[in-house]
């Protein structure tokens, strides 16, 4: 485990450089990353994020593309496209952005349903199809997506179905005052992120990535998870509960968290540190409890305060 802790550590601190103040955000998608898994960003523009996203591709030496979502961008741009070349005599596939270890879909809610669900398949499958024939994405693959929560004129909002494919939901917010002046005076002369330098190997992510499948998770943990996002289901104040991939999630991220923690086991703490971040982008809440009571977080935290935890014994394997 200190070879995991060490490997994010570096990533992290290597992203700090030049995203200040946010440790939390960063360490949130550097474990997505870690499990396979998207975040969806939603805040007002000039908050940092492609910034972020820039600095986790250099940091691990992967490739990046940034599209800016707008209604006249088509699926095509995002899976690439076949056209006919005369050189072979026969059709040549045309890479689209969806091929790079790390995709930055800025304010996804502003292109087209089609579009938005041409990276559908690349989001859970990790590859796309073009024509017939199916194109293999890069390994590691993340979308770092975001949205303006804002600015609803001209959206539209993700439907529950590409939501419930985003392992993670977060906000940056704005920095304190201290860390703005931070900000203020790395960037005053150039762009720090022009020279950060990668501090761990795309290959050293994929090892990653399966050693932490080996974290152990005793049973009474995993009935732990199930009874939470069963809770969200049976909630009179959620009109959909979280979906099985939603249990899925969140045990990938407990496991990271113990990794990156120095521990090869799971503990409860794990798994209620990243249930709202896991869960709340999922659920659906009735109207009248959206207008009356806000947002779902109250409702989750409640669930986690009512499920009892397990008592038990860890076998740390």
């Amino acid at each position: 485990m200190k070879y995991i802790h060490e490997k994010m550590s570096r990533i992290i601190s290597n992203i700090e450089t030049v995203f200040i103040g946010k440790t939390e955000v960063v360490e949130m998608l550097v474990l997505a990353l870690i499990c396979g898994g998207h975040v969806l960003i939603e805040d007002i523009p000039g908050m940092g994020k492609t910034t972020v996203a820039a600095a986790l591709a250099k940091s691990i030496h992967g490739s990046y593309k940034r599209i800016q979502f707008t209604p006249d961008v088509m699926p095509a741009d995002i899976t690439g496209f076949s056209m006919y070349n005369q050189k072979i005599n026969d059709f040549s596939y045309y890479e689209g952005v969806v091929m790079s270890h790390i995709i930055l879909a800025d304010e996804i809610n502003r292109t087209s349903p089609k579009t938005q669900s041409s990276l559908l398949e690349a989001m859970e499958e990790g590859k796309v199809t073009v024509d017939g024939h199916t194109y293999e994405l890069p390994k590691p693959f993340m979308v770092i997506a975001t949205q303006n929560p804002m600015g609803y004129v001209g959206t539209y909002p993700l439907p529950e179905a590409q939501l419930d494919r985003f392992f993670i939901k977060t906000q940056i917010g704005y920095p304190s005052q201290e860390t703005a002046k931070q900000i203020m005076r790395i960037y005053e002369k150039n762009n720090p992120i022009q020279h950060l330098s990668p501090v761990v190997e795309i290959e050293e992510i994929i090892e990653i990535q399966e050693k932490v499948k080996d974290i152990y998770i005793c049973e009474a943990l995993v009935e732990y998870i199930l009874h939470v996002v069963n809770e969200t289901r049976r909630h009179g104040d959620i009109a959909l509960g979280a979906s099985p991939r939603c249990a899925l999630h969140l045990m990938f991220a407990a496991k990271v968290w113990a990794a990156y923690s120095g521990r090869n086991y799971v503990v409860p703490d794990d798994i209620k540190k990243f249930f709202i971040p896991v869960t709340a982008h999922r659920l659906v809440m009735k109207q009248q409890v959206v207008e009356a009571r806000g947002n779902e977080e109250q409702v989750l935290k409640e669930i986690i305060r009512k499920v009892p935890i397990p008592v038990m014994q860890y076998e740390k394997k």
